[in-house]
C-alpha cells in the first residue's frame, strides 16, 4: 500500500506570510490570520483624496496612488498582500496619437533614477509640455460593461462591485475633446481595471491612429547581464488580461494581443548592458484603431485588467484568475446541461428534445452537420424553427444551433482581402468573409432576425476567427486595411452584447469573454475523438486537468463523440448506447465530475430503458452536487494511464466544502493512503469525509491543512468520488 502526497497548498513562504503575519521580508507585519482566496471577509474598495493634492485607491489588497498636480501622475503601485512595490516609475497615464501627432496623457518628467522612485523626488518633478492636462475626477461605481440577462442555471450572485473614478484631461489643440482615463477597483479581489474614453464635442473629426491605454514602467522580474527582450521573464505579480484578445488558442496568454512588454533605454542603471529588460508595459492594438471619430460621438479604448498576485504557485494564482472571472464576467457562470444533436428532420429534433426531458438535461444544441440554417430568413424557415422553439419552451428545453461564419469563401467582393496579394485569401484559415463587407452586415442582422423571430436560446458560432484584416476599399463598413480590424472586431462584440441582453448563451471559439461569450472549447485535437474509448477517456482527464488551471469549469467544453467524427472504428464510438454503458457512464461522470458540459453529439441521448436509467442517475447525482462541482478544481494527479489520478473541487463558502474524483486506469484495485490538501476549502482542525453517499469519517488536519484518508480504494477501470466537508 502506498501513500501519495503532492504539494497543492501555497509554498512555505506563502504559508508564512499567511498563517505567520509574515510580509515577504519575513518581518512581522501585523496583520490577521487571513487569506482573501479562503476568508470571505469584505474589504471594500475605497477612494482618498489627501490633502487636495493626492489620490489613493485602495482595497486592503492593492494600493494605486496618485499625485493631482503639477499634473496626474501615478506614483505608487502596491501589492499589500506582500509589500511588494509595484512600479519603478512615473509615466504617462497613457499616450494617444490623433491627426498624426502624438500626445502622451498626464505623468511628469524629470526623474533622472529610473530603477525606483521616492516621493519626495515630486516636488523636482514637472508636467509634460504636449501632454493632455489633468482637469478633475469624478467617482461613481463600477457600472456592467455587458448588459446581461441570465436565463440559465448559474453560480453568479452579481457582477462585480467597487469604485470606479474618471479623470478628465484636455488639450489645446483639441479644444472641443474630452479625454477620459476610468480606473476601477474592485471590492475583495486585488484587481484594477483601466480604459480610456474620447468624446468629440467639436465641430470636427478626429483621426485616432491610435491609443495605447496603459503605460506602466514596473520593477523587474530578473537581472540578467546578457539576453533579449522575448529570452527574459516578464514580471509575475502582474497578470494582465484585456478585452482584446484572439489566437484561436483557447488560452488567454496565447490569445493576448494587445498586451507589450517593452525595453524603457533611459533606464541606466539596469543590469543588462544592452538594456533589453522588460520592465515597460504598454497595452495597445498592434494594427492601431484607423477610425474617424466624428462630432458627437465617443470612443471608447481596449478594457485592461491588472490582477496582482501574491505567489509563484501555480494553483494559487489560478484560483486568482479564476476568482477574477468569476467577477468580472459572472455571465461565464451560467452553465446548461446541453446535448449537441445531428439530426436531418424535424422529428429528430423533437425526439431529442422529449429524450432531454426524460433525462433531466436542460438545452440542446443543433450541432454543425444538422439540418439548422441560421442565415435563410424566409418565412417557411423562420416558421420551421419557430414551431421546434415553442415545442422544447413547452417542454422546459432551451434551444439552440450552429452557425459557421469563417473557414468559407462567399465571393471576392465579400471576402477578406489580403493586403500582401490585394486578392481574397490569407486569413487565419485561408478564407474568409469580412465581417464589414455587405454580406457581413448582412449576416449580423439575418442571426439577429433568426433570433428574434424564432426566441432561440443558443448560439453556437464557429468563427470569427482571429483578427482577420481586409485590404479592402469597397466594403461598406470599413474604409480600408488601417481601419479593418478594430471595426470588424466591435461589429461582433456588438453581437455578442446584443445576444446577452436577450438572454441568448453563446458558445464561440475565441477568447472573447470580456464581451459577453460563454463558453468555449477546453482545447483539442478534432482526430483524437477517432481513437478508442478506452483513449478517450485518460486523454479527456488529461484535456480537463490541464484546460482549468485558469478556467472556471463553466468555461469551457469537452466532447464526447456519441456517433463517428473524423473517422475511427467501432471502438472510437458509444453507438448502440446499451452496448457501451460503462464507457458512455464513465465519460459522462468524468465531465460531469468536473462540472464540465461536453458536446454529447448524435442522434439521441438512451436507445434503451436502461440506457435511459443510466443516463438519468448521472445527471441526478450532477444536480444533486451541482454547486460544488461547478466550483474550482484543484489538481490531485494528472491522468497517465499508469497509476490512479483526479481533481478536488473546492467553495470555502459552500454547503459542501470539497468534492474529489477519483479514476483508476488499470485492471487492478488500487488502494493507498491519500493526502487531500484542504488548505482552499478553508477547512481547519479536522474535516468529514464520505465516500459515495455513504457515512462520513473524521480526518485530522496538519497547520496546513493536508489530511490523511487511509486505505483508500479506486475499483479496476473505474472510479469513486469522495464528499468533504
Amino acid at each position: 500500500m502506498a501513500e501519495y502526497t503532492r504539494d497543492l497548498i501555497p509554498s512555505i513562504g506563502m504559508f508564512l506570510v499567511i498563517v505567520l503575519g509574515l510580509s515577504c521580508t519575513g518581518k512581522p507585519d501585523h496583520r490577521p490570520l487571513e487569506d482573501w482566496l479562503v476568508d470571505g471577509m469584505n474589504r471594500p474598495a475605497r477612494v482618498t483624496e489627501i490633502a487636495g493634492n493626492e489620490l489613493t485607491l485602495d482595497n486592503g489588497l492593492v494600493r494605486r496612488s496618485f499625485v493631482l498636480s503639477p499634473d496626474f501622475a501615478c506614483y505608487d503601485f502596491t501589492n499589500l498582500m506582500t509589500g511588494a512595490q509595484i512600479l519603478r516609475t512615473v509615466s504617462p497615464e497613457a499616450k494617444v496619437t490623433l491627426n498624426g501627432r502624438t500626445y502622451p496623457v498626464g505623468g511628469l518628467v524629470g526623474q533622472r533614477e529610473r530603477a525606483y522612485f521616492r516621493k519626495e523626488w515630486l516636488e523636482d518633478m514637472r508636467a509634460e509640455e504636449s501632454a493632455f492636462r489633468y482637469k478633475g475626477y469624478e467617482i461613481a461605481g463600477i457600472e456592467p460593461h455587458v448588459n446581461w440577462n441570465p436565463q440559465f442555471w448559474s453560480t453568479a450572485a452579481n457582477d462585480g462591485t467597487g469604485k470606479k473614478v474618471s479623470l478628465e484631461f484636455s488639450h489645446p489643440d483639441f479644444p472641443g475633446l474630452i479625454l477620459k482615463v476610468h480606473y476601477e477597483l474592485f471590492d475583495n479581489l486585488p484587481l484594477i481595471g483601466k480604459f480610456l474614453t474620447l468624446e468629440n464635442g467639436d465641430s470636427k473629426a478626429v483621426y485616432i491612429d491610435q491609443v495605447v491605454n496603459e503605460v506602466l514602467a514596473v520593477v523587474e522580474e530578473e537581472s540578467a547581464v546578457v539576453g533579449e527582450l522575448d529570452e527574459m521573464k516578464k514580471p509575475h505579480q502582474l497578470y494582465i488580461e484585456n478585452n482584446f484578445a484572439f489566437n484561436n488558442a483557447m488560452h488567454a496568454e496565447i490569445s493576448a494581443q494587445a498586451t507589450h512588454w517593452k525595453t524603457d533605454s533611459l533606464y541606466t542603471s539596469q543590469v543588462n548592458y544592452n538594456f533589453q529588460t522588460p520592465v515597460q508595459l504598454e497595452v495597445y492594438p498592434e494594427k492601431g484603431i484607423g477610425i474617424n471619430l466624428l462630432p458627437g460621438e465617443v470612443y471608447t479604448s481596449i478594457r485592461t485588467y491588472e490582477l496582482v498576485l501574491d505567489s509563484y504557485d501555480r494553483e494559487r494564482n489560478g484560483l486568482a484568475r479564476r476568482k477574477m472571472y468569476r467577477h468580472i464576467t459572472p455571465w461565464v457562470l451560467q452553465n446548461p446541461i446541453f446535448m449537441h444533436l445531428v439530426s436531418k428532420t424535424d422529428d429528430e429534433v423533437r425526439t431529442a428534445i422529449d429524450q432531454c426531458v426524460d433525462t433531466g438535461y436542460e438545452a440542446l444544441i443543433l450541432s454543425f452537420g444538422s439540418h439548422i440554417n441560421m442565415e435563410d430568413t424566409s418565412p417557411e424557415n423562420l416558421r420551421r424553427w419557430k414551431t421546434l422553439a415553442d415545442y422544447a419552451h413547452e417542454r422546459g428545453i432551451k434551444i439552440g444551433g450552429y452557425s459557421l461564419f469563417s473557414s468559407r469563401s462567399i465571393g471576392p467582393e465579400h471576402d477578406v482581402i489580403s493586403p500582401l496579394t490585394g486578392k481574397p485569401g490569407g486569413a487565419f484559415f485561408g478564407n474568409a468573409p469580412c465581417m464589414a463587407s455587405s454580406w457581413g452586415l448582412d449576416y449580423l442582422e439575418k442571426i439577429k432576425h433568426f433570433f428574434s423571430e424564432t426566441g432561440f436560446d443558443i448560439f453556437e458560432n464557429d468563427g470569427p476567427y482571429p483578427g482577420d484584416v481586409c485590404a479592402s476599399t469597397s466594403h461598406p463598413g470599413h474604409e480600408g486595411l488601417h481601419d479593418s480590424q478594430w471595426v470588424q472586431i466591435n461589429l461582433q462584440k456588438d453581437l455578442y452584447r446584443w445576444m446577452n441582453a436577450q438572454g441568448i448563451y453563446i458558445n464561440a471559439p475565441d477568447w472573447y469573454f470580456l464581451d459577453g461569450t460563454h463558453k468555449i472549447a477546453f482545447g483539442y485535437r478534432e482526430v483524437n475523438f477517432s481513437l478508442s474509448r478506452e483513449q478517450q477517456k485518460i486523454l479527456n482527464r488529461q484535456n480537463i486537468y490541464d484546460a482549468t488551471w485558469e478556467k472556471t469549469p463553466s468555461m469551457g467544453w469537452g466532447f464526447v463523440p456519441l456517433t463517428a467524427y473524423h473517422g475511427g472504428g467501432a471502438d472510437a464510438v458509444l453507438e448502440p448506447l446499451n452496448e457501451h454503458l460503462d464507457d458512455y457512464r464513465q465519460l459522462m461522470m468524468q465531465y460531469y465530475g468536473a462540472g464540465v458540459q461536453a458536446c454529447y453529439r448524435g442522434p439521441r441521448l438512451y436507445d434503451t430503458e436502461q440506457t435511459k436509467e443510466m443516463v438519468i442517475e448521472v445527471i441526478d447525482w450532477y444536480k444533486k452536487y451541482r454547486n460544488i462541482l461547478n466550483a474550482d478544481i484543484i489538481r490531485l494527479r494528472r491522468a497517465d494511464g499508469r497509476e490512479w489520478d483526479g481533481w478536488m473541487h473546492v467553495d470555502p463558502q459552500g454547503n459542501e466544502k470539497a468534492l474529489v474524483m477519483l479514476f483508476n486506469p488499470t485492471d487492478e484495485l488500487l488502494e493507498m493512503d491519500l493526502v487531500l490538501p484542504l488548505y482552499y476549502t478553508g477547512l481547519r482542525g479536522e474535516a468529514a469525509v464520505s465516500e459515495e453517499g455513504r457515512q462520513s469519517k473524521k480526518i485530522a488536519l496538519d497547520p496546513m491543512g493536508r489530511g490523511v484518508l487511509k486505505r483508500q480504494q479506486i475499483p479496476p477501470n473505474g472510479y469513486t468520488w469522495l464528499v468533504v466537508n
